[in-house]
């Protein structure tokens, strides 16, 4: 052993490596010299970081090497090479604990945790993500130490742990090995100890196959595609809270409305919705034509797997819900936030601002993608932008501190300054309309409805505080009713000489009014702030139509025998949901932002995670609380019970999972204790069939076992390795390996789960797609269908009971997707 030791080393010159890594005045030094050694090993990570990888790994192999010897030889006296196990204990891999004992205190020059003080907490590597890729720190590739723990632990030496430590390099004798490499990933196959080696951000993932699959199993063999399919069945939601004019309906019936990257139609009536999914990321506007059939809704500039996306204008038939054109690709800048038609020419002309610096407005004739005139707007914010509506040469813009008159003259738009003159000048000017003689009418942030002439630039009538609070949104009724909605959550109806006809306050469960569209005969329809659609006369009684989440999503659970799911974020509110009827059975409201979620087998508590490290269970009939508990400070990523129903593990951003003995249904609860052995914070948890067992993953891509009756690690690889999972939501196995694309930093992948008849792996990633993979999913590269829809990361992602659906989350999107599987 000591040889094959020496043979690894004299490959390498480690001196320098080693005179850092057994330095042990570093556990002493200033915080200053601490970070000055962090510096110097991540700049020989950087510029030597294949050299370190294959040392770590080698190392490594002899660490596994010695546990499997010392294993076999328990009973004997123990060999081991005793000058390399000091250099091992302090290279900067991982620390860890030996079955919950904790070893001798080393010096060694270790980097902090990521939950330790002085560095960020790890929500911002999970809870935190945006479509756009991060950009990844160093702190995977050091030593991550567990900040609740007084004594910086020791080196763990672990007989078949499946996290780096027990990775086993390729050597000169396995060169017969094959060797995937892609990007940052690598993949390697040892079949005389039947594992499947891969990397991620340079950390080596082992883990180990399936006895009966070792000599059958062939790393090079290619996947199938799954014979399913998806198929977008259901939206929930709606994007209220920052977007306008948004809401319109149409003559078959439907309301038209979007949330993330999808333009729902919703027909109210039959309960049946369509989805036109053209769009790439957000959308921030719509606009339909006044044939009622085309619509126009604009995006903004994102990022996929691939690279940049770039906003544009999608103009889509109503009916086919076909792609007529796409408009300014590589012209616009960030995302476009204003869209309207013409409406005298027969709205051949479309007018769009852009969210750049200078807010540019263009005028297209659509129909030939003919971009007519552009010009800077305004370098403040544009809230609205629409035709004059008997003259297509006319445009009217509004926003901070503005309303400008646009006529388009040969190629050119001249800009005509709306006079205040003796009223008071707002600090927003919210929204514009037309009145059937031509009037323009602004409602603004002062709570003024302002009517000016046809032609002109000139008040010709003021509404003084007709709203408490900004006006939103108005709307001109085919009768010549005019109706104003605002911050006051207040919907007022005026007549042609603009007296008031009624007032209407819609509940504050709803929110203020953000938008106003004319529904059928006398009904309006209304989207709030709090993302409701609501639909009622300007009597009142308005009843939802749709609603959703309205901060960012993340927990998702679903109900084990019936066709129910709870959704949870951090708007702090719980939402429980019919599958079949697609409706909101209960919502409730909590003290905290929520973070995961998980049903009792029995169907009758759920359990919710928060982000303070409280959990709590509530009644699935009545929504009512059963109990409250509280394990760390920090956000809680997992809620899992066994499925027996007598466990409850808890997966938490301090590095432990809690286990609590489960009685009386879900309703008493008494810990356990804690599984301690993670370096870095758990993303997820699985229990085996027969409730025995517990696999986690975490952030530092470690798999490790439980007995999570005693709270203990399971450190042999026999003893785990054919066991059969209940679930499979970790992301680092080998049943699931092959799920991560080419590249991947480790944290692309947030959530994944098997179907029930483990035949099907669905994943959502960070660039707002939903993957449905063949299981198993123990190929390198495995293919797979893939679907759009979210426009943020895909927060999680579970298959509904009797796997003819699933559900996906969206993280900042915060809409809900229900597909059914064909």
């Amino acid at each position: 052993m000591e040889d094959g030791f020496s043979s690894y080393s004299s490959l390498y010159d480690t001196s320098s490596l080693l005179q850092f890594c057994n330095d042990d005045s570093a556990s002493a030094a200033s915080s200053m010299e601490v970070t000055d050694r962090v510096a110097s090993l991540e700049q020989r990570v950087q510029l030597q970081e294949d050299e370190i990888q294959l040392l770590k790994s080698a190392l490594a192999d002899v660490v596994r090497r010695l546990n499997v010897s010392e294993e076999q030889q328990a009973m004997g006296s123990r060999r081991g090479p005793t000058k390399a196990r000091p250099m091992i204990a302090t290279l900067p891999l991982r620390p860890t604990v030996n079955n919950g004992t904790i070893l001798p205190k080393k010096g060694s020059g270790t980097l902090p945790s990521p939950s330790g003080p002085g560095s960020r907490k790890d929500t911002s590597t999970a809870a935190s993500k945006s479509t756009v890729r991060r950009a990844n720190s160093n702190e995977h590739m050091g030593t991550l130490t567990r900040k609740d723990s007084g004594d910086s632990k020791g080196n763990r030496t672990r007989a078949g742990s499946t996290g780096s430590n027990s990775s086993g390099k390729r050597s000169d004798s396995k060169q017969r090995d094959p060797v995937f490499n892609a990007g940052m990933k690598r993949v390697t196959h040892c079949k005389e100890e039947g594992y499947v080696k891969m990397y991620l951000k340079g950390r080596p993932v082992t883990m180990h196959m399936p006895k009966e699959q070792v000599d059958s199993y062939c790393l090079e063999a290619r996947a199938d595609l799954p014979g399913n399919k998806l198929k977008l069945d259901w939206v929930y939601g709606y994007r209220g809270r920052d977007c306008r004019s948004n809401l319109y309906l149409l003559p078959t019936g439907e309301t038209v409305y979007f949330i993330a990257s999808v333009v729902v139609l919703f027909n109210v009536d039959e309960q049946l919705q369509r989805h036109y999914t053209g769009h790439t990321d957000d959308i921030k506007c719509l606009a339909v034509h006044p044939d009622k059939i085309t619509i126009a809704t604009g995006q903004v500039a994102g990022t996929s797997s691939d690279g940049k996306l770039a906003p544009h204008v999608r103009v889509w038939d109503s009916v086919s819900l076909n792609t007529l054109h796409v408009l300014g690709a590589g012209f616009f800048d960030r995302a476009l936030v204003c869209l309207a038609f013409s409406k005298s020419n027969g709205g051949n002309t479309l007018c769009v601002v852009d969210d750049s610096n200078d807010h540019v407005l263009s005028v297209w004739e659509w129909q030939r993608e003919d971009r007519l005139a552009e010009v800077k707007c305004s370098n403040e914010s544009v809230f609205a932008a629409d035709f004059h509506p008997t003259d297509s040469n006319i445009v009217v813009t509004c926003g901070k501190s503005h309303l400008y008159f646009w006529h388009l003259e040969k190629g050119m738009l001249v800009k005509k300054q709306g006079l205040f003159e003796k009223q008071e000048k707002p600090k927003f000017v919210l929204c514009v309309t037309f009145a059937e003689n031509g009037d323009a009418i602004t409602g603004d942030s002062s709570g003024n409805i302002l009517v000016w002439g046809k032609g002109t630039n000139r008040i010709s009538h003021v509404i003084q505080a007709a709203h408490e609070g900004s006006i939103f949104a108005l709307c001109m009724l085919r009768n010549g009713t005019l109706v104003s909605g605002g911050k006051d959550r207040r919907l007022i109806s005026w007549d042609g000489s603009y007296r008031q006809i009624q007032t209407v306050e819609v509940p504050e469960l709803f929110g203020p009014i953000r938008t106003i569209a004319e529904g059928r005969g006398e009904t309006v329809l209304i989207g709030t702030t709090k993302h409701f659609v609501l639909q009622g006369s300007l009597d009142g009684d308005f009843m939802p139509i749709t609603q959703g989440h309205t901060d960012e999503l993340w927990g998702l659970a679903v109900h084990p025998w019936k066709p129910q799911f709870v959704t949870c974020g951090y708007d702090r509110q719980v939402c429980l949901w019919d599958s079949s009827s697609h409706q909101l059975i209960w919502t409730k409201s909590m003290e905290d932002a929520a973070q995961s979620a998980g049903f009792h087998p029995s169907g009758a508590v759920v359990a919710i995670g928060t982000q303070n490290g409280r959990w709590l269970v509530l009644d699935s009939e009545s929504k009512d609380l059963v109990t409250v508990h509280t394990d760390g400070n920090e956000q809680l990523s997992a809620m899992h019970y066994g499925p027996d129903g007598n466990f409850l593990g808890i997966g938490s951003h301090d590095n432990y999972i809690y286990i609590y003995a489960v009685a009386e249904n879900g309703r008493k609860y008494s810990r356990v204790g804690k599984c301690s052995g993670h370096s870095s914070f758990i993303t997820h948890l699985d229990w085996s069939v027969d409730s025995q067992y517990l696999v986690s993953n975490s952030g530092d891509y470690e798999i490790l076992y439980w007995i999570p009756s005693v709270c203990k690690q399971v450190v042999s690889v026999e003893s785990t390795r054919d066991i059969e999972w209940a679930t499979h939501t970790c992301t680092l196995g080998f049943q699931v390996f092959g799920l991560w694309p080419d590249g991947s930093d480790g944290t692309d992948v947030n959530a994944a789960c098997r179907s029930g008849d483990k035949s099907l792996l669905v994943t959502g990633d960070d660039f707002g797609k939903v993957h449905l993979f063949s299981y198993p999913c123990s190929q390198f590269r495995a293919p797979s269908h893939v679907y759009g829809g979210h426009s943020s990361h895909v927060t999680n992602v579970t298959f509904l009971h009797g796997d003819g659906c699933l559900v996906s989350t969206g993280g900042k999107d915060m809409s809900v997707m229900q597909w059914r599987i064909v």
